[in-house]
């Protein structure tokens, strides 16, 4: 079974990437994978298995 988590990202002028960066390495740590950037919305959907 798999889960989601949907995060918003405020897009900013400073060091943007290499704070999406952060973020993105900070989930991937506790098993989250980027499926899906929405670019006009700037949100993020998350997805990893439910039962690790």
């Amino acid at each position: 079974m798999k889960e989601y988590k949907v995060i918003s990202w405020k897009i900013g002028l400073t060091n943007n990437s290499e704070k999406l960066q952060d973020v993105l390495n900070l989930h991937a740590k506790d098993g989250w994978s980027v499926i899906h950037i929405a670019e006009q919305t700037t949100r993020i959907v998350f997805e990893r298995n439910k039962n690790r």
